[in-house]
């Protein structure tokens, strides 16, 4: 809704024409392009998942009379980026970021027609006129370049704050420690700055996990995963799964490579424990009415069902065994797998000692590359020692 004001004032204010689709018509791509083509519409702005569905349209393409995308109100992803310039090669992309508590956008960034496209996550770019923004720690003090930090807005465009909230009001508003007479928006966004003065959007703090004392940033993974060939989105959360606790699972979308193929790809950018358990692929992610991912609505972290086969060998049966006091499960199957059982690199850790114990030698980063009982068996046999 925020984004209105600009869509609505800045053409008008700028003498352009303001060309208002039907009621509803941002969620039917085929109306859109026929819109555009018929209106030689220049500039129009997305966000992240309406700009997916409208590339996914294939007349897209023949939109040539854009010369400007502005993408906003959720993460602009390194393979959406890739489309647009797939699909409309002559097109000015721009990424801006911005709560409403800071009337819509206060940063920009613009990937020219001419550019190269980067590598990984999209930056959100500098400040735009009369705004200015910190990266702060936990005590509102600046933090190195390539540090994480909590952005904190300040400037023309923050709100004077929250009706008939004075307690959320305190904790979001602050006096400004550099600017006399000013307030800050501290944003809840972890962001980091690079050395040439550009932002990087981390995820959210309150999307932080904290999993068995190790501090994980979602976006990270999940910038990770879109970068995959045949992932098109990637949210990651945590799920509760008893008895072996807590778990990393990734929802993802498009033309989704095999578990086994997703978890190899990770494990060559990140360390192990931040590998998620499960992946769960969807033909979509659910979205709210305003086109933002509904994160309530992902669905339930549920196992594959795979036929059950008896372990074979006194290696598989001892790996099923203990596989079976350590995650709680009554039976383990061959082709079981020990992360969608619910295992963790702690518990991967437990179950080398607990090999070594029986006199056989085991590694933690081959249960990664060979998740189930049938392959870890396999390699736990012809082992080396790996140290």
């Amino acid at each position: 809704f925020d984004a209105s004001v600009w869509e609505l004032f800045w053409p008008l204010c700028s003498g352009l024409r303001l060309v208002l689709a039907r009621p509803d018509g941002q969620r039917d791509p085929q109306y859109l392009v026929e819109l555009i083509e018929r209106q030689q519409v220049n500039v129009v702005q997305f966000v992240p998942a309406l700009l997916q569905q409208f590339l996914d349209e294939n007349a897209s393409a023949a939109c040539g009379s854009l010369t400007d995308i502005v993408c906003g109100g959720g993460e602009l992803t390194e393979a959406l980026a890739c489309q647009v310039r797939e699909r409309l090669p002559q097109v000015r992309l721009h990424n801006v970021y911005g709560p409403t508590e800071t009337t819509v956008d206060c940063s920009v960034w613009t990937l020219e027609a001419r550019d190269p496209l980067p590598s990984g996550a999209l930056p959100i770019g500098r400040p735009i006129d009369n705004t200015r923004l910190y990266v702060l720690d936990a005590h509102d003090q600046p933090v190195p370049f390539g540090v994480a930090g909590q952005l904190h807005i300040g400037g023309a465009g923050v709100t004077r704050g929250y009706l008939g909230l004075p307690e959320q009001q305190a904790e979001r508003f602050i006096a400004s420690p550099f600017v006399d007479g000013e307030r800050l928006y501290r944003s809840g966004d972890l962001v980091r700055q690079r050395h040439d003065g550009v932002l990087e959007f981390l995820g959210r703090t309150d999307h932080q996990i904290k999993l068995r004392g190790l501090r994980i940033e979602p976006g990270e993974i999940e910038a990770c995963l879109t970068r995959v060939a045949g992932v098109r989105e990637a949210v990651v959360l945590v799920h509760d799964a008893q008895p072996a606790g807590p778990r990393l699972v990734a929802y993802v979308t498009g033309d989704v490579p095999p578990a086994e193929a997703l978890r190899e790809a990770l494990l060559g950018q990140l360390p192990e424990y931040m590998v998620p358990a499960l992946f769960i692929p969807l033909p979509a992610l659910p979205l709210t009415a305003n086109g933002k991912l509904d994160r309530k609505a992902l669905p339930a972290a549920d196992l594959p069902t795979r036929d059950y086969e008896a372990p074979a060998g006194d290696t598989e049966q001892l790996l099923a065994r203990i596989w079976s006091e350590l995650l709680g499960v009554e039976r383990v199957g061959r082709h079981d797998n020990f992360f969608e059982l619910g295992g963790h690199s702690l518990l991967a850790v437990t179950l080398t000692s607990r090999l070594r114990e029986a006199g056989l030698e085991a590694d933690v980063r081959s249960l990664f590359e060979h998740p189930t009982l049938a392959g870890y068996a396999a390699i736990t046999d012809r082992m080396e020692i790996v140290l």
